[in-house]
């Protein structure tokens, strides 16, 4: 059996995220809106810091929520649900019964084990949209953020990245839309969007890791707060054998890994400029301009952190990135409290 959704656009894009739902709100909802637009009203922008455990690296920084694709749905009051799947076999066969009754279906995996994808890391939040399959060659078509038309995957790849048998998962997450109508302004959606991402950076609340499996246990932070801590410890990983991993890995997760660059702020600044020719009282005058200087600000985080990646042992290198991480902490308070 073969089929594909002809009818679905893709738009290529910065983030996987964004990606598919500013595709998947086009197809189900006639809802045409930028991406940066996307990220924003799904309040993604982030801080989460992990550290410890059996993590690999053993300390991580991400950008973005691990709800944005929910939390969009939520803003805009659409009726789009999210749901995991324990049974590798039930899982497929869900996605597929999706997709032959025409519903593009959202996945989630570690882009590590996606056969299409040149770039080979684990990185387990991976989302991509599935279209339709070839029981013949056994591939499901795929739309990415990379390139318009659809990619093909293996259905064992599919299956891994899915539910990778090491490291953190999503679990075969996928997501369905039970609705297509909105249920509130665009405008309404912003203010909604603009006041939890001000909530969320400025609370001292446990970080939500989006129910990520990973062995062994691991503490984590988000928020100001994490940007903090991360201030606090980043000195120590120098004394790591494994410190020029963990600035390799995460010079690349905060510029690079489909972010669209600054750890997601570049994205979150078109947002809060988009939002503000919409309606000018949606956001303070200074409120994008401070988002880039924040995007600005992590990017030469990454650049340090790169420099350290192959000069692992420079303590005064691994100071000045503790430096450059609290500076990060006060331009993004006063970024989300003007915002809050």
């Amino acid at each position: 059996m073969r089929t594909l959704i002809d009818s679905y656009e893709n738009f290529p894009g910065e983030h996987c995220g964004s990606v598919a739902m500013r595709g998947l709100l086009n197809h189900y909802c006639g809802l045409e809106l930028p991406e940066p637009a996307v990220f924003g009203l799904g309040a993604g922008v982030a801080c989460v810091y992990m550290r410890g455990g059996d993590l690999d690296p053993a300390a991580l920084v991400l950008g973005r929520t691990a709800t944005m694709e929910t939390d969009l749905a939520a803003a805009l009051q659409v009726d789009y649900r999210e749901q995991r799947e324990e049974d590798d076999t039930r899982a497929w066969r869900d996605v597929r019964e999706e997709v032959l009754a025409g519903r593009p279906t959202m996945l989630s995996g570690d882009i590590l084990y996606l056969d299409y994808r040149e770039y080979k890391v684990h990185f387990p939040g991976h989302r991509f949209v599935m279209l339709g399959f070839d029981d013949d060659i056994e591939k499901a078509f795929i739309a990415d953020r990379i390139r318009p038309e659809p990619e093909a995957c293996s259905y064992g790849a599919l299956a891994t990245s899915r539910n990778p048998p090491e490291g953190m998962s999503t679990h075969n997450l996928w997501g369905r839309f039970h609705g297509t109508e909105r249920g509130c302004s665009i405008e309404d959606a912003c203010r909604f969007a603009i006041a939890r991402a001000a909530e969320s950076m400025l609370a001292a609340a446990p970080a939500d890791v989006g129910g990520f499996g990973a062995s062994g246990s691991f503490e984590a932070f988000s928020g100001v707060a994490a940007i903090r801590r991360l201030a606090e410890d980043i000195p120590s990983w120098g004394g790591r054998d494994d410190s020029t991993w963990i600035a390799s890995y995460n010079a690349r997760c905060i510029e690079k890994f489909g972010n669209g660059g600054g750890n997601f702020r570049r994205l979150y600044s078109g947002f809060l400029e988009w939002a503000r020719a919409l309606e000018a009282d949606l956001v303070p005058a200074a409120a994008p301009a401070l988002a880039t200087s924040a995007a600005d600000a992590w990017t030469e985080l990454s650049t340090t952190l790169h420099t350290l990646s192959k000069e692992g042992a420079d303590q005064a290198l691994w100071q000045h990135c503790a430096e450059q991480t609290a500076a990060i902490a006060n331009i993004e308070t006063e970024l989300f409290e003007s915002l809050g």
